[in-house]
């Protein structure tokens, strides 16, 4: 069993060192998964981040929140026809794009220079 699991967590490594397609890796608690994810960072020489979508996560993961990274607000967004044609008043998701907008430049070259971006815990 312990062999089995080895062989498909060096499929994976494989799979994501000599690929630029997506993978979804899952499994049960206490499968290896974050220790894979950790030596993954360790050895792989693809400039990568690691995210996840709560802050426990991103801390077991050795990343950051999504939010955080994307600098994302938080709460619902509108979508952006609807803030064209809206009013100026202050009603969420009004300023969406101008948040956009001021992405910081070194945050938008780092975006483009990853080779791999990890989603932890989805």
């Amino acid at each position: 069993m312990h062999n089995e699991k080895n062989q498909q967590l060096k499929l994976a490594f494989n799979f994501i060192h000599y690929t630029n397609r997506n993978l979804f890796l899952t499994g049960k608690a206490g499968t290896g998964k974050t220790t894979f994810l950790k030596n993954l960072k360790k050895i792989s020489p693809k400039r990568m981040v690691v995210v996840a979508p709560t802050g426990v996560a991103a801390i077991n993961a050795g990343g950051v929140t999504i939010h955080s990274f994307f600098q994302l607000p938080f709460g619902p967004q509108i979508p952006q026809h609807a803030i064209n044609q809206g009013s100026s008043d202050n009603r969420p998701g009004t300023g969406y794009s101008e948040r956009i907008n001021r992405f910081a430049k070194n945050k938008i070259n780092l975006i483009r220079s990853l080779d791999l971006l990890v989603i932890d815990e989805i």
